[in-house]
């Protein structure tokens, strides 16, 4: 965490989805990253609330008090709920949504909906309605998948790249099996398409999270710096074994400033 914060400002926390933080974790994470001040965590909301359906007082107050140093140093950008695409836009998962947003309510919340029922006018406005950020995504295409977008609800916005299905530019180096799109590689069309979307979002959002989330392998830093670099027009330092690890990308993109060699191989950012 400490060597990722010299080079990005932002890391989305992936394990609260499976367990609760501990609250002397969330301090030393803190602590990790104190050297960069623009540094800022996102955290997904655990799976028992978004997929399972489970809340309770107590589940939501054990999960709160995990994240709470994180929030009182105003670090934590969002709290993201990631719903899986069988959660359609109905009365009854409207309703629900609408109990998740009062249980956490202290938290800026970000809703990512796999399934473009959430797209109709009455499904956005009611996201609007109760403060809650609509996360834009670029996921595999499937039938009623939410297609790419640049929609703003909140004065949060979000973006999520997850890669997509097989086909394309899939990693070359085989690294451990995974879904189709978490070792997709974006080429530097495909990242200028999510330029252009972001540029808009943050013409009029407070604040813009933008996640890669393709993570086998390393590409998920490798577009991450790509993109970072479009947005501010400058070139930061990048990881030396990520330019290893990816010359020829380097070689079609021109060439950053080496880093010092801090790892010998850049092998998995999750």
């Amino acid at each position: 965490l400490q060597y990722l914060a010299g080079y990005f400002d932002l890391v989305e926390i992936n394990a609260s989805f499976y367990q609760d933080l501990r609250p002397e974790i969330s301090r030393l994470w803190l602590s990790r990253t104190a050297a960069n001040p623009r540094f800022v965590f996102t955290a997904k909301l655990h799976r028992r609330f978004t997929h399972e359906r489970e809340l309770d007082p107590a589940g939501a107050g054990a999960f709160i008090r995990g994240l709470a140093p994180l929030a009182e140093a105003g670090r934590l950008g969002c709290l993201l709920m990631q719903f899986p695409w069988s959660f359609r836009f109905t009365e009854e998962n409207r309703g629900y949504l609408i109990r998740l947003r009062r249980a956490f309510s202290r938290f800026p919340l970000v809703a990512e909906m796999r399934h473009s029922s959430w797209m109709r006018e009455e499904a956005v406005g009611m996201l609007i309605d109760y403060h809650i950020g609509f996360c834009n995504l670029d996921q595999p295409p499937r039938s009623s998948a939410m297609p790419p977008t640049a929609l703003l609800t909140t004065g949060v916005a979000y973006v999520r790249l997850h890669g997509r299905c097989g086909g394309g530019r899939l990693l070359q180096f085989d690294p451990p099996a995974e879904p189709a799109g978490r070792t997709y590689l974006y080429a530097l069309d495909e990242l200028a398409e999510w330029k252009e979307r972001i540029e808009r979002l943050r013409s009029f959002a407070d604040a813009v999270f933008v996640v890669t989330a393709n993570d086998a392998g390393g590409a998920a830093v490798l577009n991450a710096w790509q993109l970072q670099a479009m947005l501010e027009g400058r070139e930061r330092p990048a990881p030396a074994a990520l330019r290893r690890r990816f010359a020829g990308q380097w070689r079609a993109w021109g060439g950053p400033p080496e880093a010092p060699p801090l790892w010998e191989e850049f092998s998995h950012v999750a």
